[in-house]
């Protein structure tokens, strides 16, 4: 006799709050449709700072989190810490009130299978939802390889041991699980990240947003060191400065631990009033200046992180029919393919002219949005995923 599909999941997340974090709403809402009982924790941040509510039938618990891991390693220590001893009561208080079959963790840290350890001799079982290689981004951030490196190389091993089940985000992270983590290939599964496009679309493009200029080009996404926001001024620079272009304004969305230096930054290179800081804006906003834009890009540095990394921006830009410049990276390839141009590796002045290039060329950019545009739909859109994840969790019946 088969056993009863498992329909109590726990999913615990550290680095975004929910329903801000796109990718762990839409899996929590798949399993729900599914017919799963699902009760998220995450932490209180982004504006989303209720500790406890129910959302759509989906219980979500929030949590304090005081200190940014940018703020360097000491940082990134109490970070962690503080969110794990909230998670940990957090957990203990779901299961002791109505309990759960599943822990779900989404990365980073990769701390959180030991809270799942704890419920294991009550039958729990271990998905492992791998959004970030953590030792790869420590030197992303950091630059070298210190003593907590190789404490998040121990981690990722844990994790990877105690996980009954294995989601990866692409191709290049699920490599990782299968040789770095010793893992099967039967219990790892890929599951992209990307938006459901009959709701993240094109809407009317305002063209009050482009201040009076004849072109906008438009950033989306976290501002931290890793992101290359400095490369994407100094290639405003080069157009502002050497190019002598003041008819395109750049706008900048999104925040994180390097916004304000960025706009000084930006004051430093003479580019300030060529180039807009939104900060973090409604997804309505955001729509209406994607929408508007007549380029978008993809800054971030090429480096091991990135170049094993899909990133929702490239997703997002491509589900309302952008065309992208980004630097050559293998994943960003793989997801954009001919909807973008690539840049040479960190160089400024070549993203630069990339972007030149397809300003002036309406009708190329035009087709390369279409080709986006149709990427999403027939091979990138959240429904593919959705089928990923609940095959994925099926294989959790078969597993002891």
């Amino acid at each position: 006799m088969s056993s009863k599909p498992r329909r109590r999941v726990l999913i615990i997340v550290e680095n975004l709050p929910v329903p801000f974090d796109r990718r762990v709403w839409l899996e929590a809402t798949t399993l729900r449709d599914a017919g799963y009982e699902v009760t998220v924790i995450c932490p209180q941040m982004k504006n989303y700072t209720t500790p406890h509510e129910v959302l759509e039938g989906i219980e979500i618990y929030r949590h304090p989190l005081p200190i940014e891991a940018e703020s360097g390693a000491l940082g990134f220590l109490v970070e962690y810490s503080i969110a794990f001893f909230w998670e940990f009561v957090l957990a203990w208080r779901v299961f002791l009130r109505k309990g759960f079959d599943i822990v779900h963790a989404c990365n980073p840290p990769d701390n959180i299978f030991l809270i799942a350890l704890t419920f294991r001799p009550f039958g729990v079982k271990f998905v492992f939802d791998q959004h970030d290689i953590n030792p790869e981004l420590y030197i992303a951030k950091y630059g070298k390889k210190g003593p907590l490196y190789y404490v998040l190389c121990a981690l990722e091993r844990l994790t990877f041991a105690a996980a009954h089940l294995v989601i990866s985000t692409n191709e290049s992270y699920r490599r990782i699980a299968l040789e770095r983590g010793k893992k099967r290939p039967d219990q790892v599964h890929i599951v992209r990240s990307a938006p459901d496009t009959t709701k993240f679309r094109p809407v009317e493009p305002d063209p009050a947003l482009k201040e009076g200029r004849s072109y906008m080009v438009a950033y989306v996404g976290v501002m931290g060191r890793q992101e290359g926001i400095d490369l994407l001024l100094e290639s405003v620079r080069t157009i502002v400065h050497e190019k002598r272009r003041t008819d395109i304004l750049f706008v900048l969305i999104g925040s994180g631990p390097e916004h304000a230096n960025m706009e000084r930054y930006a004051r430093e290179l003479g580019v300030a009033d060529h180039v807009r800081f939104t900060g973090r804006i409604p997804d309505a906003d955001l729509l209406r200046y994607l929408s508007t834009a007549d380029v978008c890009v993809n800054p971030d540095r090429v480096n091991e992180m990135n170049d094993k990394s899909t990133m929702n921006k490239i997703m997002e830009y491509m589900a309302v029919s952008k065309p992208i410049v980004q630097f050559e990276m293998t994943e960003g390839r793989f997801s954009a393919q001919e909807a973008s141009l690539y840049a040479k590796p960190n160089d400024p002045r070549d993203f630069a002219e990339k972007i030149l290039e397809l300003l002036a060329d309406p009708e190329r950019r035009a087709a390369m949005g279409a080709l986006g545009r149709q990427r999403m739909e027939t091979a990138l859109d959240w429904r593919y995923s959705r089928e990923a994840l609940l095959r994925a969790y099926r294989t959790l019946d078969e597993t002891k």
